[in-house]
């Protein structure tokens, strides 16, 4: 029989952490979601919670982690949660208003904690928010993305995110909006930011393709299975169809994305052997489904564009008129200075590059693109085929130095070097 090493206190220590890491990543939301849902106060929800991780990371060293790590932490969260409300309220709080609040958050009898994320996601998309942060709050209460995060997918700063999020959470507060999925007649306004939060945590997974980031690679997982859920809900919403379609097509393609060396591959050069082709034909069904709806939104325009860049990969068939015009289509539903940057790098493809820097958005009248590095990166593209090196230089270096990802960055770098040469 083999002899036994006792684990280390170092050892205990890792494994809690570990454990702790691994449910903030699959159950923070519900969590979240299902103590909020319950009291109306997402910000205590957040704090008691995180008050909950803090006691795991003491007690789980000592006394080991617990079975059902979900069901720990949302005890523990219940009882910080009733320490506030006695703190908050001992004057004025009587006794069956605790109670009440006692047996709303008690833990689910079956042990199951029920998934209350999509009626969290509406709620934070009630008309009562202010519709510029109903998507970030979606993000930073259901997906646990923190304000930085959420701030560069909205090309925004920080501090003034993080301010607007604690005043939409005290809405939530004060005027007890209900966490329920909405009737129909309810439900159009609220989709929207509801649609927009899921695409925009999809984007900040997609940011790690190699998915050797465990949080984002966890993310990419959640929101798609939220896309998922909102089209079993939701079935004849051609834009739920159409975001759906959109995410599992980018997803279809990840591996691709980088070859055995861990470099980036762009998509002109990707091996369509490589790609998920049950994935595609998936988002193409999706597709057909919301086209047949007669109601183009965004979200199907994008999906739309992205079976087009599919076909001509796998045909060879040049189709970038087609893709010129679906850009067209949707700059028209969405003035977005991004669209106006990809619509550029097509029409490079049928009028050239010195045609694509007209049609690139003025840098000078958004000044939220001096941070963004796709905008940095095609406009070095077009300088350099317009043999425009100096400004082309300049340009890739911004472009390498607000990029995340180190194989882009790399890739850019050797584009850097090429154009030296």
């Amino acid at each position: 029989m083999p002899q036994l090493h006792p684990i280390t206190a170092e050892e205990c220590d890792e494994q809690a952490r570990d454990t702790a890491e691994a449910v903030a990543r699959r159950s923070y939301g519900k969590l979240v979601a299902f103590l909020a849902a319950r009291t109306h106060d997402v910000a205590a929800a957040e704090d008691a919670l995180s008050e909950a991780f803090t006691s795991a990371l003491t007690d789980w060293p000592r006394n080991g982690c617990p079975a059902n790590p979900e069901g720990w932490l949302l005890t523990v969260a219940r009882r910080k949660l009733i320490d506030m409300v006695r703190a908050g309220n001992r004057q004025q709080l009587a006794a069956d208003e605790l109670q009440s609040v006692e047996l709303a958050v008690a833990a689910p009898a079956s042990g199951e904690l029920p998934d209350e994320r999509l009626a969290m996601m509406f709620a934070c998309a009630h008309p009562a928010i202010d519709a510029g942060i109903r998507a970030p709050l979606i993000l930073q209460v259901v997906l646990g993305l923190d304000a930085k995060a959420i701030a560069a997918a909205f090309l925004t700063s920080p501090g003034a995110m993080g301010k607007r999020l604690v005043r939409a959470k005290e809405k939530i507060r004060e005027t007890r909006i209900p966490f329920r999925v909405p009737g129909s007649q309810e439900l159009s306004p609220r989709l929207d930011a509801v649609l927009d939060a899921i695409y925009a945590a999809f984007a900040e997974g997609w940011s790690d393709p190699g998915g050797t980031d465990v949080a984002r690679r966890d993310l990419t997982d959640e929101t798609l299975f939220l896309a998922r859920l909102v089209v079993e809900l939701l079935p004849e919403q051609p834009e739920a169809l159409g975001l759906c379609a959109l995410l599992l097509h980018a997803e279809a393609r990840r591996k691709a994305r980088r070859n055995k060396e861990g470099e980036f591959v762009p998509l002109a050069n990707q091996d369509p052997g490589l790609w998920n082709h049950q994935q595609i034909a998936s988002a193409e069904t999706l597709l057909h489904r919301a086209s047949a709806m007669a109601a183009i939104g965004r979200f199907q325009l994008e999906a739309a564009l992205q079976s087009a860049h599919v076909d001509r990969c796998r045909t060879g068939a040049l189709n970038w008129a087609h893709v010129v015009d679906l850009y067209d289509a949707l700059y028209e539903l969405t003035s977005s200075p991004v669209v106006l940057i990809n619509r550029a790098l097509a029409v490079a493809e049928l009028y050239g590059a010195e045609e694509a820097l007209k049609a690139m958005p003025d840098l000078a009248s958004d000044d939220r693109l001096a941070g963004y590095q796709p905008f940095w990166a095609a406009r070095a593209e077009l300088l350099t085929r317009t043999s425009t090196h100096e400004e082309a230089r300049r340009a890739y270096r911004i472009a390498i130095g607000l990029e995340r990802d180190p194989a882009v960055r790399r890739f850019l770098e050797h584009r850097l070097s090429e154009l030296a040469d």
